[in-house]
C-alpha cells in the first residue's frame, strides 16, 4: 500500500520561498502512469489544487499559482517537492501530497506564513 508523507517547515516569513517535500514509500513516483499532485487547505475553506508531476516529470499548476509554483522530484529518493515563492499570510494552510485518482493522501502538514 503506497504511503506518503510532507516534511517541511511549519512557519514561514513573508515573501520567503515555501519548500515541501513528499517522501513516497510502497510505490514508485516513476512508475506507469501515476501523477503526483500538491494540494493544500486554508483554514476555514476547502480544498484548493496546487499542481502536479507526472511519472514521466512533466508538470501542470494551477492557473492561480502556476508564476510562483515548482514541483520538482528525486527519483533516487521517491520524493517529490513543491516550492511556492513569495509567500503571504494568505498561503497559510494544511499541505497535502497525494497520489492522483488512487485514493493516497499523506496526513498534510500545517504551513502557517508570519513574521
Amino acid at each position: 500500500q503506497v504511503q506518503l508523507q510532507e516534511s517541511g517547515p511549519d512557519l514561514v516569513k513573508p515573501s520567503q520561498t515555501l519548500s515541501l517535500t513528499c517522501t513516497v514509500s510502497g510505490g514508485s513516483i516513476t512508475a506507469n502512469y501515476y501523477y503526483w499532485s500538491w494540494i493544500r487547505q486554508p483554514p476555514g475553506k476547502g480544498l484548493e489544487w496546487i499542481g502536479y508531476i507526472g511519472y514521466g516529470g512533466s508538470t501542470y499548476y494551477s492557473p492561480s499559482l502556476r508564476s510562483r509554483t515548482s514541483i520538482s522530484r528525486d527519483t533516487s529518493k521517491n520524493q517529490f517537492t513543491l516550492q511556492l515563492s513569495s509567500v503571504t499570510p494568505e498561503d497559510t494552510a494544511v499541505y497535502y501530497c497525494t497520489r492522483v485518482a488512487s485514493g493516497a493522501w499523506g496526513q498534510g502538514t500545517q504551513v502557517t506564513v508570519s513574521s
